[in-house]
């Protein structure tokens, strides 16, 4: 991969760290809730993990399809796929509820895990796995066997990503804990949900008119 491609997965990294129902949200409720800075830190790992195993799966199955033919139908099923998850966000009115937030680590994951696909995470790093260049050899057989070697560089990708996010999370978190509080988030805060729905549509956009 490029160093525009690591700048890229960086960058959606920082976003998905920046939106809020990602899980920076629901790690200051918990503190706040429980009046302890520790808890609100310690929810944001089992988060972080969960969002890596989201975004890995779909990074490894990108990465291990090389060929071109593969390539470029996974590039036309992932387009519509962000183009119909983003107008169903967009024009959907359901929120995502929690009903407690004393949860274990293995729950926050899970829990993290879930928002993050339904939020299409992994699929916004769709453009920027295909579009890299692999390096791969050329026949059958080849692509057997580059086939682990890009599901390893892409696990190590949605690590790298994943970084970005929980990094970017955590800054705003503690943020948030300490300085502005949850409160004003009713009055100051944009929806953040909708931009992440238009730049999931706007991604399967380009997705599509890079394969076609």
């Amino acid at each position: 991969m490029t160093g525009a491609t690591w700048v890229a997965l960086l960058t959606l990294g920082a976003f998905h760290g920046l939106n809020p129902a990602m899980g920076w949200l629901f790690a200051v409720a918990r503190g706040l809730q429980e009046r302890d800075r520790g808890a609100m830190l310690r929810a944001l790992p089992p988060i972080a993990l969960g969002h890596l195993a989201s975004v890995g799966i779909v990074a490894a199955l990108v990465t291990a399809t090389r060929s071109v033919t593969a390539s470029t139908a996974l590039a036309v099923v992932g387009g519509v796929l962000l183009v119909g998850f983003g107008l169903w966000r967009l024009l959907s009115e359901r929120h995502f509820r929690w009903a407690g937030m004393r949860l274990s680590a293995a729950q926050l994951a899970g829990w993290s895990f879930l928002m993050s696909s339904a939020h299409g995470a992994g699929l916004m790093l769709l453009p920027v796995l295909v579009a890299a260049p692999t390096g791969a050899a050329g026949g059958h057989a080849g692509h057997l066997e580059a086939a682990p070697v890009g599901a390893l560089l892409g696990l190590t990708a949605a690590g790298v990503h994943t970084l970005a996010m929980f990094g970017t999370a955590l800054v705003i978190a503690v943020l948030v804990y300490e300085v502005v509080g949850v409160g004003v988030l009713r009055t100051a805060w944009f929806n953040v949900d909708r931009l992440w729905a238009g730049v999931l549509v706007a991604a399967g956009v380009f997705t599509l008119i890079r394969a076609a």
